[in-house]
C-alpha cells in the first residue's frame, strides 16, 4: 500500500511541477502535504508492526557482509600516489557529455584512462613532476565505453563520453532517490522503511517532524490511528 502512495506522490509532484496557476499550484502543494502524512503513518505502522514480530519470534543474528565502497581517491597500484582532481565543469547536449579538466602539461601518452557503462577513471601520469587522477565512480546514467575519448589541450583535457540513451542528466554523479525505500532482503528487513523515514523527517518541515515522531511513537506503542481513512 505504501509502494502506491509513493507512486500517487510522485506522480502529484510532477503535475505541480508543469501548473502554472497560483491557486492550482497550492491546491496540488497542500494535497501533497496530506499524502505525505499518510505516507508517514503508514510506514510507521508497518515498522512498529516490524518490531512486535521481531520481538514475539527472535531471529537468529546475522553478521553484515561487509560493502566495498568506490571512491576517487582509491588506487590500484599503491605505489603510486595521486592527487585527485575533484573541480572540473561538464556541459551536456542530447547525445553526450563533455567533461573539461583544468590541468596544464599532460603528456597523452602518459595517461591511462578507463570507461566503464557507469564510471569514468582517467590519470594523468608525471604532470610537471606529479600524478593527478579525475575519476567518477558512479555516474548519472549509462553511458557508451568503445565510443568515449579523450583530447588533450594546452591548458586542459576533454573528456567525452557519449550517453547509452538520449536525454537530459541532472547531474553528472548518480544521485539515489531518497524517496524509494533501500531494502536489503538480506538483513533488516525494517531498514528500508526506516532510512525512507529518516529522510522525509530530515528534509521536512516542523510539521512534518512532528507528525513523524507521533506517528513513530503511536505505532511503537500500539496506539496508531487508520493512516488510510481519509483515502476509504
Amino acid at each position: 500500500m505504501a509502494d502506491d502512495f509513493m507512486l500517487d506522490l510522485a506522480e502529484l509532484r510532477n503535475i505541480r511541477n508543469i501548473a502554472k496557476r497560483p491557486r492550482v499550484v497550492s491546491l496540488i502543494s497542500s494535497e501533497i502535504r496530506k499524502l505525505e502524512k499518510v505516507i508517514c503513518l503508514t510506514l510507521a505502522e508497518e515498522a512498529g508492526s516490524t518490531v512486535t514480530s521481531q520481538t514475539q519470534t527472535p531471529s537468529p543474528t546475522l553478521t553484515p557482509t561487509p560493502t566495498p565502497i568506490s571512491t576517487a581517491k582509491m588506487v590500484s597500484n599503491p605505489a603510486v600516489n595521486y592527487l585527485t582532481l575533484g573541480s572540473f565543469s561538464w556541459e551536456q547536449d542530447n547525445d553526450k557529455v563533455k567533461i573539461y579538466v583544468s590541468l596544464e602539461g599532460v603528456d597523452q601518452e602518459k595517461m591511462e584512462v578507463v570507461f566503464k557503462p557507469m564510471s569514468v577513471d582517467v590519470k594523468f601520469h608525471d604532470v610537471q613532476g606529479k600524478n593527478y587522477r579525475c575519476a567518477i565512480p558512479k555516474l548519472n546514467k549509462e553511458i557508451v565505453p568503445e565510443k568515449c575519448k579523450v583530447v588533450v589541450k594546452p591548458t586542459r583535457v576533454i573528456i567525452t563520453v557519449p550517453k547509452a540513451s538520449k536525454g537530459n542528466w541532472l547531474d553528472l554523479h548518480f544521485k539515489e532517490d531518497k524517496l524509494k525505500p533501500n531494502v536489503d532482503k538480506g538483513g533488516d528487513p525494517m531498514a528500508g522503511i526506516m532510512d525512507l523515514m529518516k529522510n522525509m523527517y530530515e528534509e521536512g518541515d516542523d510539521e512534518m517532524k512532528k507528525t513523524i515522531a507521533k506517528a513513530w511513537t503511536d505505532a511503537r506503542s500500539g496506539k496508531a490511528a487508520d493512516p488510510l481513512k481519509e483515502y476509504r
